[in-house]
């Protein structure tokens, strides 16, 4: 069965060319023009990965965004004309998956969109069981990660990392180890995303009643805390 992918732009010219674009790889695509038709969609259910622009009539990108991830896990790539890295922060932190910054070019979109499913289908042979550390469990194959047995909802990017970490308990990696461990299939993140990501996992998880998961070693990279 082909993946569904949303496309939500307000720009007539954008949403043809990404729907001809995917639709020749394979996907099945929709299209909506506003942040509101874009959570009514992926409430309906069915929808596998959410292209979603910034600025949006309505309710804009991040605004539908941050409703999205109360409610779903479901892979999004921003899309936006600013380029201000203040604004692919704020993406991430509110639960994107990656930001891609127009104009672009349709290859490289695809090629995100192809590396997004991947982290979700295809984890590598070391990752195929649960990885544990003290009070966190993560699943990867079946993309869930917990504590003390309850769900905390991680992004694909933010298990994927995590799972990078625990697969080697008391190694400091650095962010491009990380980049190439987590990612196995994307060259596309860059190391500045990796902070962010972190960020929002130690989040996440004080949320839930636990103490933060990955350690700063300053100067090298990250490690999996008190190991």
């Amino acid at each position: 069965m082909s993946k569904h992918i949303l496309v939500v732009d307000d720009e007539a010219r954008i949403r043809e060319v990404l729907q001809y674009a995917l639709r020749k790889e394979g996907y099945e695509v929709s299209v909506v023009t506003d942040g509101r038709e874009a959570i009514e969609a992926v409430a309906k259910g069915g929808v596998d990965l959410v292209i979603l622009d910034v600025m949006l009539p309505e309710v804009d990108g991040l605004s539908a965004c941050r409703h999205i991830r109360t409610e779903s896990r479901v892979p999004i790539l921003f899309l936006s004309a600013r380029s201000d890295e203040i604004d692919r922060v704020l993406g991430l932190d509110l639960g994107g998956d990656d930001y891609l910054t127009k104009p672009f070019s349709v290859r490289e979109l695809v090629a995100r969109v192809k590396a997004l499913f991947r982290r979700l289908e295809a984890p590598g042979e070391a990752t195929r069981k649960v990885l544990t550390h003290g009070r966190i469990e993560v699943d990867v194959e079946r993309h869930e990660a917990r504590l003390d047995g309850a769900p905390v909802t991680l992004t694909a990017t933010e298990l994927g990392l995590l799972g990078a970490l625990l697969e080697r308990p008391g190694i400091v990696l650095s962010r491009s180890q990380l980049m190439t461990r987590a990612y196995r299939y994307d060259n596309l993140i860059t190391e500045r995303t990796i902070d962010t990501h972190v960020r929002r996992i130690r989040a996440k998880f004080r949320a839930a009643g636990g103490e933060d998961p990955i350690a700063t070693v300053h100067g090298v990279g990250y490690k999996v805390a008190g190991a």
